[in-house]
């Protein structure tokens, strides 16, 4: 784990904060600054900006992302609109070391589907069900500090099959009243950039306030965290020439 500070980005699209009214008294100020006040709480040295779509560029211009060590994703409804040549942006900038972590249904979002390579197609039951988020490798630093499981009240279901690779680790599994379970905390490498998926959190319900989740997101960005604050971007070298 990282002990440097650290400058971070929560990305969300922030279009249901500005039309349901459900969503609108959950988070009024939008998902994004729930999740940028609880990690300017628990990493209080780091640096903690915040973007959405209607932001120019999303708010993801190259000199915001240069500057970046760990970005965070939420998205739902909006994954079609967001810039194609934006996504190239971040994933250029993921190859080269910076963190990603993708909340919920950021499963489907074009970043996470391009540097994937699979579509993250899932089951979902939206219905206010109880989930609990069980640790499936409990010396991994993402669980550290979180009790097992970590229960809530109400939540999305989302259930497998999930079309993703081979994670490198899955870190927790959820179950469901349905019987259902589901990755729910898995981590991937690509390029020198690591990535971690943590699906609870719909916008329906207060999830983003639970504290045991906000400790699972701020371990994940300390683990995403580049090792230095170089980005060196992977590329193809020359042709080896013969002994």
């Amino acid at each position: 784990m990282t002990t440097r500070a650290l400058n971070l980005i929560v990305w969300n699209e922030n279009i249901h904060e500005t039309r349901d009214e459900k969503v609108i008294r959950i988070y009024p100020d939008g998902i994004h600054r729930v999740i940028a006040d609880a990690l300017q709480q628990l990493l209080s040295d780091s640096e903690v900006r915040t973007a959405t779509l209607a932001d120019p560029e999303h708010g993801l211009t190259e000199a915001a992302l240069a500057d970046t060590d760990v970005l965070l994703w939420w998205g739902h409804e909006a994954h079609d609109a967001v810039d194609d040549a934006v996504v190239q942006r971040v994933k250029t900038h993921v190859l080269g070391g910076m963190g990603l972590i993708v909340l919920h249904s950021g499963h489907w979002s074009k970043i996470f589907t391009s540097l994937l390579g699979t579509t993250a197609t899932l089951r979902w039951r939206s219905s206010g069900d109880r989930e609990l988020v069980w640790t499936a490798t409990p010396s991994h630093p993402i669980a550290d500090g979180v009790p097992n499981p970590i229960v809530i009240a109400e939540q999305e279901m989302y259930g497998e099959p999930f079309d993703i690779p081979t994670p490198d680790e899955t870190i927790f599994m959820s179950s469901f009243s349905g019987g259902e379970v589901f990755r729910s905390g898995v981590t991937f490498t690509r390029g020198r950039g690591r990535i971690f998926y943590f699906s609870p959190g719909d916008q329906e319900y207060p999830v983003y306030h639970h504290p045991d989740i906000q400790r699972v997101i701020a371990n994940g960005v300390e683990w995403a965290a580049p090792r230095s604050r170089t980005r060196d971007i992977p590329r193809l070298e020359g042709p080896v020439s013969p002994i």
